[in-house]
């Protein structure tokens, strides 16, 4: 997944680069994760009816233990990417924070004030980061006059 768009202004693509640095590691895991869990429950449900439901005669009971075990590690890894997600999230979220108060140009009130509604409605973080990189190369563009 790539945060940079080709219509963003340099400054807000520059601030992208680095917040897609700091959540990659947890991308590529969540990636990982999903690609290999969703085969593995999707072949474990469909033998595992075939055999109950479909199967005419006896079924082997390590085949009934392989496509349960098989399902399992793929729900556990399912779980696992959900987790990871949340942590890119969380990362992402206290980098954008860290990136607010390290700002120079804005005042005190404005930093709190986004800080604020990041953590109040953590959906709308990239807006409000926006937002909030939009306004400080404003002020800094009218200091620098």
């Amino acid at each position: 997944m790539k945060l940079i768009k080709t219509d963003m202004p340099g400054f807000i693509n520059r601030e992208m680069e680095q917040l897609q640095k700091t959540v990659s590691p947890f991308m590529k895991k969540v990636s990982n994760y999903t690609l290999v869990s969703l085969p593995f429950i999707a072949i474990s449900l469909i033998n595992l009816v075939y055999l109950l439901v479909g199967a005419q005669g006896e079924v082997s009971l390590f085949t009934l233990g392989f496509y349960a075990l098989l399902g399992a590690i793929g729900l556990a890894l399912s779980k696992e990417a959900k987790f990871q997600k949340k942590e890119m999230a969380k990362r992402s979220r206290d980098y954008i924070i860290e990136r607010i108060h390290k700002s120079e140009v804005m005042s005190e009130d404005s930093k709190k004030e986004y800080v604020s509604l990041i953590k109040g409605q953590p959906f709308h973080t990239m807006n409000y980061f926006i937002k909030f990189l939009e306004e400080e190369n404003r002020e800094s563009r009218i200091q620098a006059y």
